[in-house]
């Protein structure tokens, strides 16, 4: 069994997966809270298995682009755990556990073609996202990139094709581009039962991180917000 843990974003999310799919999964939306909610709900999922942290095969851990304090707060939780019982550390691209994701729970209600392209985006403030660009069989046709949502948003893309677009930043960029076969799914979350198979495959394939080096992919640097008053006076 692997445990996958996400927390690139504000939804909180521990799943034990095995080879067949996820046995357990514990969520939270509640905002923010990862540093008090993940521990918590690694210890409730273990406890529920009835398996110890050494049995596991391996720790994998959403590892970004996404949210700079969840990121962290996630990746040394799986470092930690992976350090304390000497199991190999997995970290899995964020928006590729996205769309996998969505490939699976969506496929009936929109009946993916060949030609459909998926855009999974993560919420990077004001109008800025984090996207990717994957055809329906998860080959990647365009790099994680940092951009602005605007009225020509993916236009270069050749006009007809359809391009799914979802993730925690949809409720923002919708009504936004001009092309008008983007299809805004808004009822998609994140969520680390997702990770599953792309965990496996570096399992099997020895695709493994250095505990002691391995960082987050913040894809920018992180900007501390400059406060209007200095309380201080200096």
């Amino acid at each position: 069994m692997i445990l996958c843990l996400e927390t690139a974003t504000s939804h909180c999310s521990v799943a034990l997966c095995g080879r067949n799919g996820p046995a357990v999964l514990k969520e939270s939306g509640e905002g923010r809270s990862h540093a008090s909610l993940l521990t918590v709900l690694i210890d409730e999922i273990l406890r529920e298995a009835g398996i110890k942290a050494g049995s596991l095969e391996a720790v994998a851990v959403s590892k970004g682009p996404g949210s700079y304090t969840g990121l962290r707060i996630g990746v040394s939780a799986a470092k930690g755990i992976a350090y304390a019982v000497s199991i190999p550390l997995i970290s899995v691209e964020t928006t590729f556990s996205m769309f996998s994701g969505f490939h699976s729970v969506f496929e009936d209600k929109y009946s993916f073609t060949r030609s459909d392209l998926f855009c999974p985006m993560l919420d990077a403030r004001r109008m800025e996202i984090y996207y990717s660009l994957f055809d329906s069989a998860g080959n990647s046709i365009r790099s994680i990139r940092a951009g602005n949502v605007d009225r020509d948003f993916l236009a270069d893309i050749t006009p007809g094709t359809r391009i799914f677009a979802f993730g925690d930043a949809v409720l923002k960029c919708a009504g936004v581009p001009e092309r008008r076969d983007i299809i805004f799914e808004e009822s998609f979350r994140i969520s680390a039962s997702y990770m599953q198979k792309a965990a496996y495959d570096s399992l099997d394939n020895g695709h493994f991180e250095d505990v002691a080096y391995f960082e987050p992919f913040y894809l920018k640097d992180f900007i501390a917000t400059i406060p209007s008053k200095n309380i201080l006076g200096i």
